[in-house]
């Protein structure tokens, strides 16, 4: 196999394996875990979508797929206003207009 092939399957596994990390609704470092569904608008932690940078760039309260950090195991028994609670995966409630 040439130097480039290598090089290119090298880069394509290390692409795959970021892309699976990312997505992954798992705890992160510190006991902690993404909470989406549960930050106010400007409050999230990161992912608030299309057209967003990260960090408090959510632009509507409960922001379906932004997120927050909480503690591990505390996610999906966070309740907002409207009796809803948040998920560990991105929702497809409350998203900008």
């Amino acid at each position: 196999m040439k130097k480039s092939a290598l090089t290119g399957a090298a880069v394509a596994a290390a692409l795959a394996a970021v892309a699976a990390v990312s997505t992954a609704p798992v705890a992160s470092a510190g006991g902690m875990e993404k909470c989406y569904g549960i930050a106010l608008a400007g409050e999230n932690d990161c992912a608030a979508g299309p057209g967003t940078s990260c960090e408090g760039t959510s632009t509507v309260d409960y922001q379906g797929n932004a997120w927050k950090l909480v503690p591990a195991g505390t996610c999906e028994s966070t309740e907002v206003e409207g009796g809803r609670t948040g998920s560990l995966e991105a929702l497809d409630r409350d998203l900008p207009a």
